[in-house]
């Protein structure tokens, strides 16, 4: 009897298998459209609003949201200074998700290629690497990034790197531990009884095994590298005006809270809805990606479909 994954047309290739998990979660579903609208803007979202955000209307300031005889851009209200709320959320993102996806990428790719060293190394320097982590964990993330920032200026790139450097034990740890087990593996015995050098091994060898857990951390990660962003940018140390993004948004609508709630609450939103959408395709991907427990998300899209 043949396997409906493999005979449906939605199950063919791995682009189907992808769609067919995926909509074996529901609420995972719902997060990847969410997050895909997120990155839409992200990527896009400078170029479809011009210069819609940044247009003063001070007959307008603190409009409150839902006044559609303002015009579209005043959907979700104005600030103080009578600037669209709805074009100013769509172009925060840019930033906001720059920051993190560079801090997650540069830190998953040094930490990893640090763990897969110190995990397969026996000698000295399988002993070195994890102090370095320890070092960098003793310092709390936050504070670290607080002090750094507090030194250097608070620009994009400094941003990227002070959060890339907070998060690298957590892939190092990670990778080194996963090695550490699957060096003694037959396979990897295997490639070394046949010749293959270290960097063959490594790379061709274990690092195919570990990577979709050290993907599963990433996802769950880029939630807290965009919270601390936000955190940071509230604290008035992050990304500095005239850039915007969702914290800083967040840290100007504070003064207003009392009368104009709107300027700190749909930044606040995204902010969460990001966050929770993460969180949920972070759990989805522990399942899909471990052919343990891949299974139920199987056996459930089969049940819908």
């Amino acid at each position: 009897m043949t396997d409906t994954a493999t005979t449906s047309p939605r199950g063919k290739g791995p682009i189907g298998t992808f769609f067919k998990l995926l909509w074996a979660d529901k609420f995972a579903f719902v997060a990847m459209i969410f997050l895909a609208l997120v990155i839409f803007c992200a990527l896009f979202g400078p170029w479809l609003m011009g210069d819609a955000a940044g247009g003063l209307n001070l007959r307008g300031r603190n409009a409150p949201p839902f006044r559609f005889d303002l015009g579209w851009a005043m959907v979700l209200g104005a600030d103080s200074l009578g600037r669209p709320l709805l074009p100013r959320v769509i172009i925060a993102a840019q930033n906001t998700m720059m920051v993190a996806a560079g801090a997650v990428v540069c830190s998953m790719i040094i930490g990893t290629c640090l763990g897969l060293v110190a995990g397969y190394s026996r000698g000295r320097l399988g002993q070195i690497i994890p102090r370095l982590a320890d070092v960098i964990m003793s310092f709390p993330s936050l504070l670290l990034a607080v002090i750094v920032l507090y030194m250097l200026e608070p620009s994009v790139t400094n941003i990227i790197i002070v959060l890339a450097i907070t998060r690298i034990p957590v892939y190092l740890r990670t990778a080194r531990a996963e090695v550490l087990e699957i060096r003694e593996r037959m396979f990897v015995q295997a490639a070394t009884v046949m010749g293959a050098s270290s960097t063959r091994i490594i790379f061709r060898h274990i690092l195919p095994v570990i990577l979709p857990t050290l993907i599963t951390i990433a996802t769950l990660d880029f939630a807290f590298v965009m919270l601390a962003e936000s955190s940071l940018s509230f604290l008035g140390i992050g990304i500095q005006a005239p850039e915007i993004t969702w914290g800083l948004m967040v840290s100007q609508g504070r003064a207003y809270l009392t009368n104009a709630w709107w300027l700190s609450f749909w930044p606040g939103l995204a902010i969460i809805l990001t966050t929770l959408s993460l969180n949920l395709i972070s759990n989805w991907l522990r399942i899909a990606l471990d052919p343990a427990q891949r299974w139920r998300l199987e056996m459930g899209g089969r049940k819908n479909g």
